[in-house]
């Protein structure tokens, strides 16, 4: 994030919240807004949103799989598989 550039006062986006959506979603660079000086909100492309919500998902799921094994819920990859191909057999026959 270019800090000079890509820190705007709420000022800006009151008064030039068309410039600041075209700026964010041609550029795909994220904007925070201040209010009195200090960080408020920040204003970024679709996309980009959605690529973040994916990686906060995947992060999750990691998250999760790390206490698993913290906790020893593990399973030798061996059963894993074999679990995992014989869940694709039955809804392969249930198809």
């Amino acid at each position: 994030m270019e800090l000079k550039q890509d820190v705007k006062p709420i000022t800006y986006l009151k008064n030039r919240t068309a410039d600041l959506v075209r700026e964010v979603s041609e550029e795909g660079r994220t904007v925070m807004i201040t209010q009195n000086g200090k960080a408020k909100v920040v204003v970024m492309d679709v996309e980009l949103y959605d690529r973040w919500q994916a990686a906060m998902a995947l992060l999750k799921i990691l998250a999760h799989a790390e206490h698993d094994v913290a906790a020893g819920r593990t399973v030798a990859q061996e059963t894993a598989f074999a679990r995992a191909a014989a869940a694709i057999k039955a809804a392969a026959r249930g198809a």
